[in-house]
């Protein structure tokens, strides 16, 4: 029986938290993404964040709401006196400016991310470094997917 409308997107159900580290893509030393869906249609993706260092990991915003929930360990942004800790809800309104710090005291941190648009980077004078949106992600797992053997083809089973 279909329970969807035929042109919908097929489903996903997958392990979050991977057995297979290869899984993980790498995006800077100590921080990775793991891809858990990927939609080219509207421009969203979902993603664990992990970190294993301490240490600002970006300044940034973006253009629509970001949703986001923590499994373990903790974050905060430099600009609010909030810690959002393993089982927090976090909600980053559209076009704030906020820098991603892990304090010392973590020694993982992993959250889940729902974010639409892209991530817009920014220096310390508000001026643009970089972005990254669900296109730059899949180039990002595909590179990575085919160095850790696991294949190019790998990423596209988050794909939509």
């Amino acid at each position: 029986m279909q329970t969807t409308h035929p042109l919908s997107p097929h489903q996903i159900v997958t392990q979050a938290v991977p057995e297979d580290e290869r899984v993980w893509v790498p995006q800077a030393p100590n921080v990775w993404f793991r891809p858990l869906m990927l939609n080219t249609l509207n421009g969203q993706w979902c993603n664990l964040l992990r970190v294993r260092r301490a240490g600002i990991l970006s300044r940034h915003r973006h253009p629509a709401p970001v949703h986001g929930y923590v499994l373990k360990g903790s974050w905060r942004y430099l600009e609010h006196d909030w810690i959002a800790r393993a089982g927090d809800y976090v909600f980053e309104p559209p076009g704030e400016t906020h820098t991603l710090t892990v304090d010392a005291d973590v020694e993982e941190m992993i959250t889940f991310f729902n974010i639409s648009g892209c991530m817009y980077y920014v220096d310390e004078k508000n001026r643009n470094t970089g972005f990254e949106d669900v296109f730059t992600k899949i180039d990002m797992c595909r590179a990575h997917y085919i160095k850790a053997g696991l294949g190019a083809d790998y990423v596209n089973q988050f794909v939509r």
